[in-house]
């Protein structure tokens, strides 16, 4: 199991707007705007977030910035504290491949966090949860037109409900023993862990996006990860284009469910890397192919925070 992820809550708060700088070589001078950066160590070749910029000096052999805390959001009501340890999360589910490399450093001293265990859960090509299949998809599924960049019906206010509408609300009890599409592994020295799933689909009321838990200071076992605490639950968003072209591809093409944009969607913080905003690489006319996802996020470890 991964559970018993319990703790006393956090020693001390710390400032979430702290920005800090780690430069290698005398005579570096590193500037960072509002909104943070992505820059040498984190991910090769990751963009800076919207309005953030950083510089250094000629002569420094690299640096390292750190940013706001990545952003909590809600745990949604189909998490599942399962015994599912592993990298591979697909099963037998139809879908774009989608690589997903997940940095994880401590956002005050920029430091990679290793051996965290990180949960990652999402919905098939046609909107389903395993575990919550009797839920539906809000709709989705059958044969028909797949959606346009204009969603029609008016967006959605406050939190999503209904069914499945995995953005707020409490918690559901599983439905069936299925468990594609959900994992848990392990940060390497680096922080780094990488999954391999399908590019999620959608369902009602909900943007494209994939749930995500980080927990610290517990203890890899055979039986799984236990004790420690969840210093971080957020969820990964996807850019509209990306969207728009996963629904060219079947099955994605055969969902009718209205779909809901990035800008509608109403878990999103609009913010973002720091957000969760993923930084994906495919070839533009050909996303069958497959999608690498990288983001890096930066959490406090001795946080507690759960999402519920």
């Amino acid at each position: 199991m991964t559970g018993n992820h319990t703790a006393e809550g956090p020693k001390h708060k710390r400032d979430l707007t702290r920005r800090k700088v780690v430069v290698a070589g005398a005579g570096a001078a590193v500037a960072v705007g509002v909104g943070g950066t992505l820059a040498a160590g984190a991910f090769a070749g990751e963009s800076a977030a919207k309005g953030g910029s950083a510089t250094a000096s000629a002569g420094a052999s690299s640096s390292e910035v750190c940013y706001k805390l990545t952003s909590e959001t809600t745990e949604g009501p189909y998490y599942i504290d399962a015994d599912k340890l592993r990298k591979d999360v697909t099963e037998d589910e139809e879908g774009i491949p989608l690589t997903l490399r997940l940095k994880v450093i401590d956002s005050e001293t920029c430091k990679p966090i290793r051996n965290a265990a990180v949960d990652i859960w999402h919905c098939n090509a046609l909107g389903v949860y395993s575990g919550y299949e009797a839920m539906g998809s809000g709709g989705g599924g059958g044969g028909g037109t797949p959606p346009s960049g204009e969603p029609t019906g008016e967006p959605p206010s406050g939190e999503p409900s209904g069914e499945p509408g995995g953005g707020g609300g409490g918690h559901e009890e599983p439905t069936d023993d299925e468990r594609y599409l959900r994992g848990t592994w392990k940060t390497d020295r680096n922080g780094v862990v990488e999954f391999r799933t399908i590019f999620p689909g959608w369902y009602q009321g909900r943007c494209v996006h994939i749930h995500t838990k980080v927990h610290v200071s517990g203890t890899w076992t055979d039986a799984g990860y236990e004790g420690g605490n969840t210093c971080h639950t957020g969820q990964f968003f996807f850019d509209e284009e990306s969207v728009l072209a996963s629904a060219e591809v079947e099955p994605y093409s055969t969902n009718t469910t209205t779909r809901t944009t990035l800008d509608e969607d109403t878990i999103y913080p609009d913010n973002g890397t720091e957000g969760g905003l993923l930084k994906l690489k495919y070839k533009k006319n050909d996303i069958a192919k497959g999608v690498v996802a990288t983001i890096t996020m930066g959490v406090d470890p001795e946080a507690t925070n759960t999402g519920t």
